[in-house]
């Protein structure tokens, strides 16, 4: 009994770190730190304006070309120091004969699709500035983007600078862009108290950058390209600096199921990458960005979910013991376990409907995260997730 107790207390700990904890601590520390004016202050100097190449890995986007060169052309960044590189392996649907009707565009096409992560290593091959940025064909990019993420690097220290992935946020909403936009906005928070800790960890590939030179062949089967690519800058010693107002914006996914097919893959690719970033485990070494590695991403991606899992059945026998109808702790964080499945059940039922009050997605949301995670561990061990693009289809 004293062992069940014991158990519950530690699977309980680690999820509520994992989601809350984390956050909790993060806050403190970053008070402290500004009190005591302990910081990671980046020494930004915004004269600073080298030539960088804004790279975009595309297949079969034709109907956002238009639209994401509208935007690209009028980014606040001089014109004659903005290079932009599309990358089109495998596009047969016109994508690259369009972009080739812009003069001030490069285009390297190959008939091949060999994933995004395959075009990338390819397409490095012809940058040529001293700073790279990538961002999706899909997604916009605010105006002042491009320069704030430079301002960065003017510090020597910086090898990475992720921006903010922002969802268009509607008045009222279904379960798909309710869930994830409060998603990122959460985590958007956790980015901002990251970086000024240390450094962020891992960008997002809507909208990112490193220093040319730091760009690593990646391996070829590689799910989360962004992931891998700024967790090794970091590997190297430069920390992954983060700015909310250098953001790319794009609609949420079309509904839930498109979210979970998009979430299993970046599961999949997240076990893949705890795999092969092992080193960073290691915090004798690598010290607070080990810290923040494991508390915010390897946790979530690995024994959290599982303590969910076993979370029910011991709180189930420890109420039981007491009697499951009687009012004491274990019973009470039983039901009210139940309580939040039973509305993550109603988030299912209310999928597709509109609503104003999008807290009502919250349990279902993280019902379908976790979810994904379960599932991207299955189809990492069977090795049946494709490098392919495999596109979320998007609301309107």
């Amino acid at each position: 009994m004293e062992f069940l107790k014991l158990f519950f207390w530690i699977l309980l700990f680690i999820v509520f770190y994992t989601y809350i904890g984390y956050g909790i601590l993060l806050y403190l520390i970053i008070k402290i730190r500004r009190t005591f004016k302990i910081g990671n202050k980046v020494d930004i100097d915004s004269s600073y304006e080298p030539e960088v190449t804004l790279f975009i890995s595309a297949y079969n986007e034709k109907n956002y070309v238009e639209a994401k060169m509208k935007n690209s052309l009028k980014l606040e960044y001089p014109i004659d120091k903005l290079n932009i590189v599309w990358v089109t392996d495998g596009s047969d649907d016109g994508t690259p004969e369009l972009l080739n009707k812009y003069p001030n565009t490069t285009v390297h096409h190959l008939d091949a699709r060999n994933g995004k992560i395959g075009a990338m290593n390819r397409g490095m091959e012809f940058v040529k500035t001293p700073i790279v940025i990538f961002s999706d064909a899909n997604t916009m990019l605010g105006k002042e983007s491009v320069r704030r993420i430079v301002n960065q690097f003017s510090d020597a220290t910086v090898g990475c600078v992720s921006g903010e992935k922002r969802i268009i946020n509607k008045e009222s909403d279904v379960a798909s862009g309710a869930g994830e936009g409060l998603y990122w906005k959460y985590e958007s928070t956790l980015k901002k108290w990251d970086a000024e800790l240390y450094s962020v960890v891992g960008a997002a590939g809507e909208l990112f950058a490193i220093r040319t030179k730091l760009y690593r062949h990646v391996e070829k089967d590689t799910l989360l390209d962004d992931f891998v690519i700024s967790l090794r800058v970091a590997q190297e010693g430069y920390t992954i600096q983060y700015d909310p107002e250098a953001y790319a914006i794009e609609t949420a996914s079309a509904n839930v199921k498109e979210e979970l097919k998009r979430k299993i893959r970046i599961s999949a690719g997240g076990i893949q990458s705890i795999v092969r970033l092992r080193s960073l485990l290691n915090v004798f070494k690598f010290g607070t960005l080990s810290f923040q590695y494991i508390s915010h991403r390897v946790l979530r991606w690995t024994l959290t979910p599982l303590c969910l899992l076993l979370i029910i059945p011991v709180s189930f026998l420890l109420a039981h013991r007491i009697g499951m109808f009687e009012v004491g702790l274990y019973s009470i964080l039983f039901w009210l376990q139940i309580l939040f499945y039973f509305a993550a059940l109603l988030g299912w039922f209310l999928e597709n409907r509109s609503t104003r009050v999008k807290a009502l997605f919250v349990p279902y949301y993280f019902f379908i995260m976790n979810l994904s995670v379960v599932l991207g561990f299955f189809r990492y061990i069977k090795n049946s997730q494709s490098v392919n693009w495999e596109r979320a289809k998007r609301a309107v």
